[in-house]
C-alpha cells in the first residue's frame, strides 16, 4: 500500500510530553467555568470538593498505571479490555471511548469560540461575543454563525497538526499547558499576596450545616475536570519507555493538577468569598482576578483579560488532547480489525495514524449539531462506565496471569481497585437518575450510539469473516503457491 503501512507509531514523546497531555485535559475550561458554581452549591467547602474529587479520581488512575505497565498499548482503556476480554466487550469499550472522546473534543472546540470572541473584544477589535452572529458566506449565499466558523477552525487546526507530525503534536501540547499553568500561577501569586486575602474567611465551610449534602452534587458537578489523565494510556506506543513513563506521567498530571486546582481555588474563596464567588457564576475566576489584580498590564490589560486569555489556551490544549486521544482508540481498534483496516494503518510519510485522525475529526464536526449539554452528559457518563470496566480489568488480569510482568502495580490491592469500582459505580447511577429527571435525550443518544456500534459491530465481523466458498479458493490458491 503507497499511503499508509500496518505498523506501531514511532515513540517520539518523553515524559513531559505525556505529562503535559494529561494536564493539558484536565486543566482545561472546567477550572475557570466550574469553581463559581462549586461555591454557590458547597460554599467554602468549594475546596474540600476539588480535594475528594482527586482522591476519588486517583484510584482508577493507579489502575490505569498497572495496565499501562503491563500492556503497553496505544488505545487506553479499549487496549487493556482487548487483552483481558472477548471480542464483543471490547469493542463495546472502544465504541464508548472513541465517541467520547469525540463528543469532549466538540464541546471543547466550542468553548474556545467564546472565550477567543471575548479576548478580542477586550482589545476592542470585535463587539461582545453575543453580539457577534454570523458571517455571510456569498459562494452559497448563506450565512455561517461565527462560533461554528471558529470551532471548525480549531478542530481543522489542530487536526492537521496531529496528522503530520506527532512530536508536533505533543510539542504543541507542552506549549499550551505550560503557558496556561503560568496563568494560574500568576493568579494565585497575586491572589496570595493581595490584601483581599489576608482577610480570608473560611468559616464555616459547611454553610448551614449542609455539610456531606451540599459537597456530594457539588463533587458531580466538577467530577469532569479530572478527567484527562486516561488520555495519557491513548498514546503509549509513542511514548519512550512507556511501562516506566507512563505511570510516572498518570501520577505527575494527576498530582501537578490537584495542587493547581486547590490553589486557584483556595485564592477564588479567600478573595472574594464563597458569596461573591457564587454570584460570579461561570465568571468566577475571572470576576477575582479582575477584583485583586493590578491593571495596566504590559500587553495584558487587566485581571480579567489574563484569564481570558487562559481560557483560551485551556480550550485548546483540551482539545488538542482529545484529537490525540479520539484517534488513537479508534487507530488501535483498526489494528485490531474492530474497524476498518486503513483506521489501523500509520501514514508512510508523517507515521500517524492519519485516517484514524481523520475519521476522528469528521465526527468531531458533525457532534457540534448536538445540544450542548446533553454532548457533556453523554461524554460523562461514557467515561464513568469505561472507568468501572478498566477497574474490573486489573482485578480480572491479576487472577488470570498471576505471573506477568508488572513493573507497576497498584499498592494495598484489591482495595484501591473494588474503591474505585464503588465510586464511579454511585456516581454514574447518580448521574444516570439526573437524566431521567432532566436530559432524557442524553439517554436517548447513548442507546442510539451503542445500537449503531451493535450494526457496526456484526457488519464487520461479516467483512473480515470469508464465506465458504471463498476460504475454499484462498486454500486452492495457498496449496497451489506450496507446490
Amino acid at each position: 500500500m503507497s499511503g499508509s503501512q500496518t505498523r506501531s507509531p514511532d515513540a517520539e514523546l518523553g515524559l513531559l510530553d505525556a505529562t503535559m497531555i494529561g494536564m493539558g485535559a484536565m486543566i482545561g475550561a472546567g477550572i475557570f467555568v466550574l469553581t463559581g458554581l462549586a461555591a454557590e452549591i458547597a460554599g467554602p467547602a468549594a475546596i474540600v470538593v476539588f480535594a475528594l474529587n482527586g482522591v476519588v479520581t486517583a484510584f482508577t488512575g493507579l489502575s490505569y498505571a498497572e495496565l499501562a505497565a503491563s500492556i503497553p498499548k496505544s488505545g487506553g482503556g479499549y487496549a487493556f479490555v482487548r487483552e483481558i476480554f472477548d471480542d464483543l466487550s471490547s469493542f463495546i469499550m472502544g465504541w464508548m471511548l472513541w465517541f467520547a472522546y469525540m463528543i469532549a473534543g466538540a464541546l471543547y472546540a466550542l468553548g474556545f469560540a467564546p472565550n477567543f470572541l471575548e479576548l478580542l473584544h477586550v482589545y476592542g477589535l470585535v463587539p461582545p461575543p453575543e453580539q457577534v452572529g454570523v458571517i455571510a458566506v456569498p459562494v452559497v449565499d448563506g450565512a455561517v454563525p461565527i462560533a461554528f466558523l471558529l470551532a471548525f477552525v480549531a478542530v481543522l487546526g489542530l487536526v492537521a497538526l496531529n496528522a503530520v507530525s506527532t512530536a508536533a503534536s505533543g510539542s504543541a501540547e507542552t506549549v499550551f499547558t505550560v503557558v496556561k499553568v503560568c496563568i494560574l500561577v500568576v493568579f494565585v501569586g497575586f491572589g496570595f499576596a493581595s490584601p483581599m486575602f489576608s482577610g480570608a474567611e473560611f468559616q464555616p465551610l459547611f454553610p448551614d450545616g449542609n455539610g456531606a449534602a451540599a459537597v456530594l452534587p457539588a463533587m458531580g458537578l466538577t467530577f469532569i475536570a479530572f478527567e484527562g489523565y486516561d488520555l495519557i494510556t491513548t498514546v503509549t506506543e509513542e511514548v519512550e519507555n512507556p511501562r516506566e513513563n507512563i505511570p510516572k506521567a498518570i501520577f505527575f498530571s494527576l498530582a501537578a493538577t490537584v495542587v493547581v486546582y486547590l490553589a486557584v481555588v483556595t485564592v477564588a474563596v479567600g478573595t472574594l468569598g464563597a458569596a461573591g464567588l457564587a454570584d460570579a457564576g461561570e465568571a468566577g475566576i475571572a470576576t477575582a482576578a479582575t477584583s485583586f489584580m493590578p491593571t495596566g498590564l504590559p500587553i495584558i490589560q487587566n485581571g480579567g483579560a489574563l484569564i481570558v486569555f487562559g481560557a483560551v489556551f485551556s480550550t485548546l490544549t483540551a482539545l488538542n488532547a482529545v484529537v490525540i486521544a479520539s484517534s488513537r482508540v479508534a487507530f488501535s481498534m483498526g489494528r485490531e480489525g474492530q474497524l476498518l483496516p486503513s483506521f489501523g494503518q500509520i501514514h508512510h510519510r508523517y507515521g500517524t495514524p492519519f485516517v484514524a485522525i481523520l475519521a476522528s475529526a469528521v465526527v468531531m464536526l458533525g457532534s457540534v449539531a448536538l445540544p450542548t449539554q446533553s454532548a457533556g452528559n453523554m461524554s460523562s457518563l461514557f467515561f464513568l462506565l469505561s472507568f468501572i470496566i478498566v477497574n474490573i480489568a486489573v482485578i480480572r488480569l491479576r487472577r488470570e496471569r498471576p505471573n506477568m510482568n508488572r513493573p507497576y502495580t497498584v499498592p494495598f490491592y484489591p482495595a484501591p481497585p473494588l474503591i474505585g469500582i464503588a465510586l464511579n459505580l454511585i456516581l454514574t447511577a447518580v448521574l444516570v437518575e439526573y437524566l431521567l429527571r432532566t436530559d432524557p435525550l442524553a439517554l436517548g443518544l447513548s442507546a442510539g450510539w451503542i445500537g449503531l456500534g451493535g450494526v457496526a459491530y456484526v457488519g464487520l465481523n461479516r467483512l473480515r469473516t470469508p464465506s465458504t466458498g471463498d476460504t475454499a479458493a484462498v486454500d486452492t490458491e495457498e496449496d497451489t503457491n506450496d507446490q
